[in-house]
């Protein structure tokens, strides 16, 4: 028997050949061309050349080229981006893995170049499959809320995907059509052009080709059954019991719908919030500031939105009535009657966004609030009692909470 994987004796499977291989690459490449399309507009929606606060990753340089002011309009449109993203992702996890065992031969052969073609096909490979299972694996970690790996999730994933595409794309470029012709000769595998796959000896097969495929598929649609419900409220977010999201929702009331940072971790206090010792200062043209404490704010006039809220990490909560001051109108009280840029900060003191800037077509939409109440009653602590703002269509962490200071102006 041979002992040497650089040996194809040493790998029997006789599942492994160029029908399942090109059935799954095919799966992958419609597949992670969408992640990485979702993934682009993720980091567009955080307006990373807006303001340092946002950004990242500021060495990016060129890797930022295609970034566009992200549009408020429909306001569901980071929830559906987001969501697909995050839950594709964890639903080709099955197809990944197969993937990646049915070319594993190819790892070991020998020589390691044949041609100049050859040697691109495997740099591309080394490159494609530690840059697949790294971003996989950093995804999964960050929708779990598992913030093992060294230094931030966002340069890490966000170079990483760079890397992961570029040899994602040179592989495809390299076998979309030697998959194709796999896949036109169904029948015929010994007379596909990637013979190297198949074993010389293969052992005796215990599950068929197609039983195998099943299996992947069946697995893709278990993740998926226990995943997606957590971009929904109401019985179905129960359903994503592999998700820290998911499962019931967080309590009962107007309140009672999903969060992320609870008053608590972000370390705020009752003592800050309250009425007696909470003011918000609103700062914009020629210096001009104005302090409101929370009955002033509301003897302005106030407006209603219905707006969800959807987060990084894939979840979110279907629309949420919110009551409140319009950004807008807040930034006219300190002189600027054309909506401009702002830069709102929490009381939170630490941690990654405790201040974040909204562009100035997202303080111009008339659904952009900060908000005094939800769902017909105050905000909670959790929801960020005594204002918050929220924003159609932004991320989760851009509707900051706990809102102490607001400063309006080009920034």
């Amino acid at each position: 028997m041979p002992r040497s994987p650089s040996s194809p004796a040493f790998w029997r499977s006789p599942l492994r050949g160029p029908r399942f291989t090109s059935v799954l690459g095919v799966v992958l490449l419609v597949g992670i061309t969408v992640l990485f399309v979702t993934g682009l507009l993720s980091y567009a929606a955080y307006n990373p050349d807006l303001s340092p606060v946002n950004d990242k990753t500021p060495d990016k340089g060129l890797l930022g080229f295609y970034l566009f002011s992200w549009p408020t309009d429909p306001s569901w449109l980071y929830r559906l981006t987001q969501g697909t993203h995050v839950t594709l992702g964890i639903t080709l996890i099955p197809v990944l893995l197969a993937k990646l065992w049915s070319v594993v031969p190819k790892l070991f052969a020998l020589p390691p170049a044949r041609s100049v073609a050859h040697a691109l096909e495997r740099l591309s490979l080394l490159l494609l499959v530690g840059g697949g299972l790294f971003e996989f694996t950093t995804g999964v970690l960050n929708v779990q809320l598992d913030y093992i790996f060294p230094g931030s999730f966002y340069p890490l994933h966000f170079y990483g995907a760079w890397v992961f595409f570029a040899a994602f794309l040179a592989h495809a470029v390299l076998k979309t059509p030697v998959a194709l012709h796999n896949l036109r000769h169904l029948r015929d595998e010994h007379a596909a052009e990637d013979g190297e796959l198949v074993s010389p000896d293969p052992a005796e097969p215990t599950v068929s080709r197609r039983g195998a495929l099943g299996v992947v598929g069946g697995g893709s649609l278990l993740l998926l059954g226990t995943t997606a419900g957590r971009s929904f409220d109401g019985p179905l977010r129960e359903t994503a019991v592999l998700a820290p999201h998911g499962g019931p929702e967080p309590g009962g009331g107007p309140g009672g719908f999903q969060i992320n940072k609870t008053a608590a971790y972000a370390g705020i206090s009752l003592m800050e919030t309250g009425e007696e010792a909470w003011r918000l200062v609103v700062t914009g043209r020629d210096g001009r500031s104005v302090r409101l404490a929370r009955p002033q704010l509301l003897r302005l006039a106030l407006h209603s939105s219905a707006l969800p809220i959807a987060c990084v990490e894939g979840w979110s909560t279907s629309d949420q009535w919110w009551r409140g001051v319009r950004l807008r109108d807040l930034a006219a009280l300190v002189g600027h009657d054309d909506p401009v840029d702002v830069l709102v900060e929490s009381l939170q003191r630490h941690g990654a966004f405790r201040r974040a800037a909204l562009r100035a077509n997202q303080v111009a939409d008339p659904r952009s609030l900060l908000a005094l109440f939800v769902n017909g009653e105050d905000l909670t602590p959790d929801h960020g009692y005594p204002a918050r703002v929220i924003v159609p269509a932004a991320p989760g962490v851009l509707n900051t909470k706990w809102v102490a200071r607001m400063t309006f102006g080009d920034l």
